[in-house]
């Protein structure tokens, strides 16, 4: 039975399990979500897989898979139907049939008695004469019993120009031609996406449909429907289309849209894409651009949901995962890159966990996704904290100095004072203060240009105090008399 609480907000997302989660669903959902959640309502995942000509097998796992990455929890769904037996549509086929015969009993719905040749001969004809195809136009005369093996068309009750009112785009209207006979349930026995979501809803007690901008014209449609099955409407939210940056068409594979979880694999952190997602057709009206879930939930309101296209801005949303990422600490960052790291520095007979935790701070500064730190790697910029460097003593020099013994006497002076800092306090403070002094007095380039690249054996790298610290003191120890032995024996 449908859900007659009219105070309490439901929402739903309604995917086909078709292919892929894209970007805009996922804002679908999340849109829906947090309505829901603002007003402490009901949020339902319903599976709408009747047009089985197109199904993509595992897709129903993926979008449950992609909503749980999001942390988007919903209070119904396909493993946990609650009151509705089902929420998934080819599982519901019963109730569509009750409805659709109750329509043909009250006149509004016929078996549909033309071929396939016959309707494209209809559409050439409106073709050859200039007009619009009405369906409608050759609505039979009289109506044969359906035995349910024929097509069930909708006869539209009245022809009439409908006005409804849209959260989002405020008031709209269409005239008769947006109304024609559109069919109920296909031939093979399932129900149309028109038919069988008004049906749905209206069981399923959904108030509020957040839904792209592409079902505004069918809305008369719809509404002639529920006009005779004489159900009441819910509300209408409209979400503007997510343009691609040039702003010329919408945002779709071709221009680099993505399945949801291949933000995951690249690694991108769920709660940045979810606050880079809602301000995409969502406007707050402040300045404020970093929302936790909890903000999202409180903030979120219809009113401020724009008409205008949205551009997805993909520069944006590595700016806001580094946020995110700057916000991780020590320990989730280590998590997170420990995750991607790729084997060619894992499987280092030198490498270490212990180590990568010193050192995951200093990577992430030079990554927008964790997915980058495969980049890192590939460049030599990761494998150096857990495999002794190989260079020529030539780059031990600094600058214009080209006196080996000078700069292997600085080297030894640095290994003497790193000697007596304790290896429980080995930090990058701790280091700066035993050399800071000498490398002051001895010039600092002299003293520290060599230090640092003993360590790392490049042109840049993290400063020698922090280096040292992530190194350890047993190998920061190692790698300086290693240089000393090769600046003396050149």
């Amino acid at each position: 039975m449908p859900n007659n609480d009219t105070k309490k907000v439901v929402t739903r997302f309604a995917p086909s399990p078709t292919g892929f989660m894209h970007i805009g669903s996922a804002r679908t959902a999340l849109f829906a979500y947090l309505w829901a959640r603002k007003n402490k309502g009901t949020f339902i995942l319903r599976i709408e897989d009747t047009d089985k000509e197109r199904e993509v097998a595992g897709s129903i796992e993926h979008i449950e898979e992609s909503l749980k990455w999001f942390s988007l929890d919903w209070d119904y769904g396909p493993k946990n139907p609650g009151p509705f037996g089902s929420c998934i549509q080819s599982e519901r086929l019963a109730s569509y049939m009750e409805y659709a015969k109750k329509l043909v009993e009250s006149g509004y719905a016929y078996p549909d008695p033309y071929t396939t040749l016959q309707l494209q001969e209809f559409r050439e004809k409106s073709e050859k004469e200039n007009k619009p195809f009405l369906f409608r136009d050759y609505r039979p005369e009289t109506f044969e019993v359906w035995d349910g093996k024929k097509p069930l068309r909708f006869k539209v009750p009245e022809i009439k120009r409908y006005s409804w009112h849209d959260e989002v785009r405020g008031n709209l209207e269409a005239g008769e031609e947006a109304l024609d006979d559109f069919v109920l349930i296909k031939g093979d026995g399932y129900p149309t996406y028109n038919f069988a979501h008004i049906i749905d809803d209206y069981f399923m007690g959904v108030t509020h449909i957040f839904r792209a901008d592409e079902f505004i014209s069918s809305t008369p449609r719809f509404l002639s429907l529920y006009d005779a099955l004489g159900f009441t409407p819910p509300f209408f939210v409209t979400l503007p289309p997510i343009l691609r940056e040039d702003r010329t068409k919408k945002l779709g594979k071709r221009d680099g849209a993505k399945d949801i979880l291949e933000y995951r694999n690249e690694g991108y952190l769920p709660d940045a894409l979810v606050n880079f997602l809602a301000l995409i057709g969502w406007n707050p009206g402040t300045a404020q651009e970093i929302f936790s879930r909890e903000d999202l939930i409180e903030s979120f309101s219809l009113d401020c949901i724009q008409k205008s296209g949205a551009v997805f801005n993909e520069e944006k949303l590595k700016w806001m995962n580094k946020e995110y990422i700057k916000r991780l600490s020590a320990e989730e960052q280590f998590s997170c890159i420990e995750k991607v790291l790729p084997s060619s520095v894992s499987g280092l007979p030198g490498y270490s966990r212990e180590v990568l935790l010193r050192a995951a701070p200093i990577l992430v500064e030079h990554i927008t996704h964790f997915g980058e730190v495969q980049e890192l790697a590939d460049r030599g910029e990761v494998g150096y904290f857990f495999e002794d460097p190989v260079y020529l003593p030539v780059g031990l020099l600094w600058k214009d100095d080209k006196d080996l013994s000078r700069t292997g006497s600085h080297i030894e002076k640095v290994v003497e004072l790193l000697q007596n800092t304790p290896a429980d306090n080995f930090t990058a403070d701790s280091v700066k203060t035993a050399l800071w002094d000498y490398a002051t007095v001895s010039g600092r380039g002299n003293v520290l240009w060599p230090m640092r690249y003993a360590l790392s054996g490049r042109d840049k790298s993290p400063d020698p105090f922090m280096l040292a610290y992530i190194l350890g003191k047993e190998t920061t120890l190692r790698r300086l008399e290693h240089a000393q032995k090769l600046l003396s024996s050149s």
